[in-house]
């Protein structure tokens, strides 16, 4: 019998991905709106994705299967 393929989480899909070396990304919040609030340089730093922490990472890889 053929392997059944294993479906991963698409709300997990559209919010994470994995680096090369097994990293996971993310992008930071608090970029939607109300930027007029925040300064320049909070702006400026949140442009910039951030790697989750290794023990929140491992529940996220196994929402995504083949990543």
């Amino acid at each position: 019998m053929p392997k059944i393929k294993v479906k991963s989480k698409r709300s997990a899909a559209k919010r994470f991905k994995v680096t090369k070396n097994g990293k996971v990304t993310y992008p930071k919040q608090g970029r939607r709106h109300l930027l007029t609030g925040k300064t320049s340089k909070r702006k400026r730093q949140l442009r910039s994705g951030d790697t989750l922490k290794e023990c929140e990472a491992k529940r996220v890889r196994k929402l995504l299967p083949y990543s």
